[in-house]
């Protein structure tokens, strides 16, 4: 294990990576004709599958299609997390994972049931910074 990074506050994110710009200059490319709507509207099954059961409204309409089915998918990735990394989880849930584990990142992605759009929006980091060992498999998960 690492050594301890110095964190002041584990709920807030730090690292913040956001993909806005160029989200919006797909999108220009996209209504412009200089991209096919298949370039951008290409979710893969098991996201859109995920969006469907595990989406959390976005609160705003499809940027592609101007539906009101876009969802958010928040997916966290750790060393920490071990056979929990790469799931999903609730935005509600990070506030109390930031105080169980020492670092883990989040990517959020939106994505439109209808058109099928999918953009990831941003990454960050979250965690108290006290390194941890990672999460022991599940035997059910070993089978």
């Amino acid at each position: 294990m690492g050594q301890p990074e110095p964190v002041a506050h584990p709920e807030r994110p730090r690292d913040v990576v956001d993909h806005a710009l160029d989200r919006r200059a797909a999108l220009r490319r996209l209504f412009r004709g200089g991209m096919l709507d298949s370039d951008l509207c290409d979710a893969d099954p098991y996201l859109l599958k995920a969006a469907r059961f595990h989406g959390e409204e976005a609160g705003q309409p499809c940027p592609a299609c101007r539906d009101q089915g876009l969802v958010t998918v928040t997916y966290v990735y750790g060393d920490e997390l071990g056979p929990y990394s790469g799931r999903i989880r609730k935005a509600e849930d990070l506030p109390r994972m930031a105080h169980d584990f020492g670092r883990f990142s989040v990517y959020v992605v939106e994505v439109c049931q209808h058109c099928h759009w999918n953009f990831l929006l941003r990454t960050y980091v979250l965690g108290d910074g006290v390194p941890r060992r990672a999460l022991p498999t599940p035997r059910d998960l070993l089978d």
